[in-house]
Order: C-alpha cells, then sequence, then structure tokens
C-alpha cells in the first residue's frame, strides 16, 4: 500500500500538470491555428475545428511539445469531413486489440488471487499489482494517438447527451463512446496507484472468511455445522435468509446479526477471522480457545480499523484522478455522470423515493403477520418472497452438489441451463462456447470479454463437497451477467458500442437469471407477479439505504480529505445510524442501528452500490419484456441496443425512462391482494 508520502508526491506532479495545461496554450496560439483551418477547410467547419483545437489545448502537456509543436500537429492532422468514417473505424479496430490483450493479460496476472488455483505466493501478490493498462493512456497521448483523436472527434458531456443523443444514429453514438477513452488523461503512477488500492480492498473482502461453527451465543451448542465457512457479507447475508420458516431460525439470525454489527464496528478478534484457532461470541465479546489451541495475544486483540483504513485509500488514490478531470473533478463526479450517465441528485431521487415509499411500511406490516412477530434489524433480508422460500436448505444443498459437484459439471451443463431459461439451442450453444467457468475464490463475479476473440469468465465457488445451494445462486446471477456480456460484445454492430448503459443494466439482466433458480433446479416455476412486485420493493428498499449510507460518506469524504481510520469509521457509523433513523426505525425498528455499513462493497467497489437499487428498478421495468416465451429473443434484443444514455436504452427497450414509479404501483395492486 502506498504511504502518504507518495501520496503527496502525486499530488505536487498533478497540481503541476494542471497548471501547464492552464497556462501552456494561450488564446491566442488557438485562435491563430483555427483561422488557418477555417481557411483551408471553410467555414462550414468552423465549429467542428474550434471544438477540436480546445480539446487538445486543454489536455496539451509540456512534454508534448512547444507552442509551435502544437500548432503544427493541429495544422497536419485536422482531417476532411469524408475522410472521419474511415478513420474512426480504424481507431476502433485498433483499441478492440489493444485493451483486449492488456485484459487478458490482467486476468491473467490476478487469477491466482481470484481463482482457487492453491496457495497465493508472493510473486503472486506482486505481480497482481502489475498493471500494463495504466500506462495506456499514457502511451496513446506520448504517441499523440490521443491529441489525433481529440482534434477530429468530440468529447461529449453527459448534459449533451441527454439533449441530443436521442436524435443520434449509431455512428455518432460509437464516435461519442470510444471518445469517452480520451476525456481524462491521468499519469500511469496515479492509474496505478488506484489499481493497487482497489487490489489491496478486494483482497481483504475475499479472504475475509467467518468460521461459522466457533460462534457462540452462550447457548453452549454450536449453532452451525462444522467446517461452515462464510465470506462477509455475502455468506453471511445469504446465511440469515436461509433461515426463514426454518426451526431456530431466530437464534441464528439474531447470532449473525450481531456479528455484522460488530464487523462495522472492527470488534471482531484478529485470531477469528479465516481461522480456526477462536470460539468467539458476538453478543458478549468473549474469546475462548478452540481445537485445543492456545491462541496468543495478537489474536485475541480486536481487528484493526482495517476495513476503513482500505476504504480510506481507494479515496485517497481515486481523489489523486481529481486534477486530470476537469468535467467531472471528483470520484463522486466520476462515478454518477462518466460511469452511471446518470446524475447523482437524480440516483438519489430515485432512492429515496423507494425509501419514504408508504408502499415498504405497509409491505413491513405484512411481513410481520408472515412472521407472527415484530419485525427486527435483521428482516432487512427477508427471504419469504423468493421462489425458494419454505424449502429446506438441506435439501437444496443436496440437488445442487448432485447436480454440479465440480466446475468442470456446471460447465458442462450450461446449454442446457441456457435453453431452459428460454434460449434457442443454438443460441445457448453460441453462448455456451463462448462463456469460461472458473472456481472463484471469493463469492463469485463475472468478467467479460473485451475483444470479440475472446472469452466471458464466470467465477463461482465450488467447495470440496460441491457446489452449494448459495453458490448456484450466486452462479445463476453471473451466468446472468454473462449472456449479456457476449450479447453485447459478439453480436453488436459497432464494438465501441459493447456492453450496456451502466452496471445497474447488467445487474437487472443478472436479476432476470437468479429469481429463476429453483426453475433450473426442478423444484418449481418462478415466482408470481404479486410475490415477485413485493419481493422486488423490499430489496430495492434494503438496497437503497445502504446506497445511500455509501453516498452520504463519499460526501464526507471529500469535506475531511485528511480523515484517518477512526474517523472515517465513526463517519460510516453515524451515516448508517441517520440513514435507519429516517427510513428503517418505523418499519424494522432498533434505533441507531448501524447494520446498513455492513456491505463489503463499501469497502472493495467504491460507489457501485447505487447500481443494484437501480438494477432492480430496471429489471422490473424490463421483466414484462423478458416473460414468457420470449424471453432469450427479448434478452437478445436488449442487450443489443448497447452503451447509450439509461433513459434512452429504456425508452428503446420498454417504452418509458427510469422510475420506481412502474414498481410502486405493482406493490399496490398486490399489497390489495
Amino acid at each position: 500500500m502506498i504511504g502518504f508520502k507518495v501520496w503527496g508526491v502525486v499530488m505536487v506532479l498533478a497540481a503541476t500538470h494542471v497548471r501547464a495545461q492552464e497556462s501552456l496554450i494561450a488564446q491566442e496560439t488557438k485562435q491563430s491555428v483555427i483561422q488557418v483551418l477555417v481557411s483551408r477547410f471553410g467555414a462550414g467547419e468552423e465549429a467542428r475545428i474550434r471544438r477540436g483545437v480546445e480539446q487538445v489545448a486543454a489536455r496539451w502537456w509540456v512534454e508534448d511539445g512547444d507552442r509551435d509543436a502544437f500548432v503544427a500537429f493541429c495544422r497536419d492532422n485536422f482531417l476532411p469531413r469524408e475522410e472521419l468514417g474511415p478513420a474512426l473505424g480504424r481507431l476502433e479496430a485498433a483499441l478492440e486489440q489493444v485493451e483486449g490483450h492488456l485484459h487478458e493479460i490482467r486476468r491473467e496476472l490476478t487469477t491466482p488471487l481470484d481463482l482457487d488455483t492453491g496457495p497465493v505466493m508472493r510473486v503472486d501478490e506482486l505481480l497482481a499489482q502489475l498493471d500494463l493498462a495504466s500506462h495506456l493512456t499514457e502511451g496513446l497521448f506520448r504517441t499523440k494517438v490521443a491529441h489525433w483523436a481529440l482534434l477530429n472527434f468530440p468529447v461529449h458531456s453527459l448534459a449533451e447527451r441527454l439533449e441530443e443523443g436521442a436524435s443520434w444514429d449509431r455512428e455518432t453514438w460509437a464516435r461519442s463512446r470510444l471518445m469517452d477513452r480520451f476525456a481524462l488523461r491521468v499519469p500511469a503512477p496515479v492509474t496505478q496507484r488506484v489499481t493497487q488500492a482497489l487490489l489491496a480492498a478486494d483482497q481483504y473482502i475475499a479472504s475475509y472468511n467467518i468460521p461459522m461453527d466457533l460462534l457462540r451465543d452462550g447457548s453452549g451448542a454450536p449453532l452451525f455445522p462444522k467446517g461452515l465457512r462464510l465470506i462477509s457479507h455475502w455468506g453471511l447475508r445469504d446465511e440469515l435468509k436461509s433461515w426463514y420458516g426454518q426451526p431456530g431460525a431466530l437464534q441464528r439470525q439474531r447470532l449473525i446479526q450481531q456479528l455484522m454489527l460488530r464487523i462495522v464496528r472492527q470488534e471482531v478478534p484478529q485470531g477469528f477471522i479465516n481461522s480456526d484457532r477462536l470460539l468467539y461470541n458476538p453478543f458478549t465479546g468473549e474469546v475462548q480457545a478452540a481445537n485445543g489451541f492456545s491462541p496468543n495475544p495478537e489474536e485475541r486483540a480486536l481487528e484493526p480499523n482495517t476495513r476503513y483504513g482500505l476504504w480510506l485509500e481507494n479515496f485517497r488514490a481515486l481523489r489523486g484522478v481529481d486534477p486530470y478531470s476537469p468535467t467531472a473533478p471528483t470520484a463522486i463526479a466520476r462515478a454518477f455522470e462518466l460511469e452511471r450517465q446518470i446524475p447523482e441528485e437524480e440516483v438519489e431521487r430515485v432512492l429515496l423515493e423507494v425509501l419514504a415509499a408508504p408502499e415498504v411500511r405497509k409491505l413491513g406490516k405484512v411481513i410481520a403477520e408472515r412472521l407472527r412477530r415484530p419485525l427486527e434489524p435483521f428482516d432487512l433480508w427477508y427471504a419469504g418472497f423468493s421462489s425458494r422460500a419454505g424449502v429446506a436448505e438441506e435439501e437444496l444443498n443436496r440437488r445442487v452438489r448432485q447436480l454440479y459437484p465440480t466446475v468442470a459439471s456446471f460447465q458442462k451443463d450450461l446449454p442446457h441451463i441456457l435453453q431452459k431459461l428460454g434460449f434457442a439451442p443454438e443460441t445457448a450453444a453460441f453462448l455456451a462456447e463462448r462463456i469460461v467457468v472458473d472456481p472463484a475464490r471469493g463469492a463469485g463475479h463475472a468478467l467479460g470479454a473485451v475483444r470479440r476473440q475472446d472469452k466471458a469468465h464466470l467465477r463461482t465457488r465450488v467447495g470440496r463437497d460441491g457446489m452449494d445451494y448459495k453458490g448456484f445462486n450466486i452462479a445463476i446471477h453471473e451466468l446472468g451477467h454473462n449472456v449479456e456480456q457476449v450479447f453485447s460484445l459478439h453480436r453488436m454492430d459497432r464494438w465501441a458500442l459493447a456492453g450496456v448503459p451502466n452496471n445497474a443494466f447488467t445487474e437487472a439482466f443478472a436479476f432476470s437469471f437468479q429469481g429463476r433458480d429453483l426453475e433450473l433446479l426442478g423444484l418449481g416455476a418462478s415466482r408470481s407477479r404479486e410475490e415477485e412486485a413485493l419481493g422486488t420493493l423490499w430489496a430495492t428498499y434494503e438496497i437503497a439505504g445502504v446506497s445511500l449510507v455509501d453516498m452520504k460518506v463519499w460526501r464526507w469524504l471529500y469535506q475531511h480529505p485528511e480523515a484517518t481510520p477512526q474517523q472515517l469509521k465513526e463517519a460510516v457509523l453515524a451515516a448508517a445510524r441517520e440513514v435507519w433513523n429516517a427510513y428503517f426505525l418505523d418499519v424494522l425498528g432498533s434505533r441507531d442501528c448501524e447494520l446498513l455499513a455492513i456491505y463489503s462493497h463499501m469497502v472493495a467497489y467504491p460507489l457501485y452500490l447505487p447500481d443494484y437499487a437501480l438494477g432492480h428498478l430496471i429489471a422490473f421495468q424490463i421483466g414484462e419484456k423478458l416473460r414468457g416465451p420470449n424471453f432469450g429473443k427479448e434478452f437478445e434484443r436488449m442487450a443489443r441496443i448497447g452503451r447509450v444514455t439509461p433513459n434512452l436504452w429504456l425508452k428503446q427497450a420498454v417504452g418509458a425512462p427510469l422510475s420506481a414509479e412502474a414498481l410502486l404501483r405493482a406493490a399496490r395492486e398486490a399489497l390489495k391482494r
């Protein structure tokens, strides 16, 4: 991890480059170049010339040359309009190969950390810090490929896309998306630091496993099976959900909730995490020796503020990008305007629309009636609306392990799974041939391809006894990601448009798979429309609260950039309490509850959480199109719309912009019944 001194050096370099950008190319120099080009290409091209010259000047650094070099470059590299199409095609084809191969190299370097391939060696950790892609932008500017693109093609702002994008053709959209690569000019050391910070946080989360059989609550006997190890937070949350409807549920759910609270407060003994040396009671904090071990004082000591130190390092690394992002000068602005393509205030408005909805309050009462008790904070993850409600975890695990004893068996069954979901046999075969299943070290994730000659990778966790139901549920979710990734790359008309508008859309596609997991196991059809509406509303309510906490903390970080890990911890817990008291206290009770701070995404995936809330809303909106026998065809049609703006995508997919109203309306109807 890079220390503060290195951070200070990076910031000095950043300030130097910013000053150079502002002063190196004078206004009269730019105007002189513009006049020369207008005289050559005509007054009709003046707007395009002016924008191109301004774009290059804004990103021209001292190392690029002096005033005369700038003038010569602009004079010699501006293209007439009839040459733009072929030039764009060449750039698009070259970048597909360059970015694709760098992606594949990165995947290889991180394989021992991402996949369960045996013990991680020190050399694996060092190789994982080697990010060759972090030098790509530097190389494109050093060779002036980037300057050439900036001179000839516009970099569009989100405001321009929202105002004009509906009238653009596919080539204009492809050009606009391709130019996103040149909007920021970030030095390689700054990019490398971001990579290292995110990698360290991801490693911490991936190795944060809880030995469930060593938890105690004062009753004496262990409450979970021997050898059960669950990752935080995903595994703990899913275990908690699995106990609804089972004998002894409350005792175990309260224990998991208390453990989660200890985790966010950093009150878990270091020797308990990913170990078998301690017994631990999260209610009392009591620690005892386990399995004959005699733990040392360091193992008994509470975990330091590692969680918050890594979060803080992510902030500092991403803040290092700020000086190179004049149109989106904070990590928050880049997350919403450049990546999510939805203004921050619009996302917050949609989240609050759900959090404050009267339908949620009515739904809470319905859940309490079903449970025949007052709701408790952990009922945030109530699973009674899922398709698996009432099916014993043991039976689910038995079926899944029988079907998928190994990663290879799941790989082999992909065509069959895809056909059961509704894809034609030839389409299922096309998809399966382009998806590789890997044994995940963490909870699992989907890693798409970048070149069309490559394949998507599905990472899922498979135990020594085979895949269990939790692993299957996650694997089907990730398969939804992979199928979207294959369609939106391999069957896309323009490579520059590959993908979806933002992560919320790929989450929506993944949810459409995940909700049919029991159907794939032969244990019943999907949920009724009413159950789906209520379940989606409850899930959106939960993740909207977590998302709001994440957003509040990042705003706080920018207001307190010199914060310590201890101060950040206090701010996170305060934000969790604030959001809880405002939107959850009246439904779930327990004033000042800090449970909303548990999500691991906050540490490892900065500002990603709002995509889940938006993903639920989008999944519900596209759900009608994915119902019935046309699931496969509609899935492919929507996945191939590409990376236009979110509302434009939704209008083309379902005829309406992003809104919570469709879900709330369906929930109102369901509650009447």
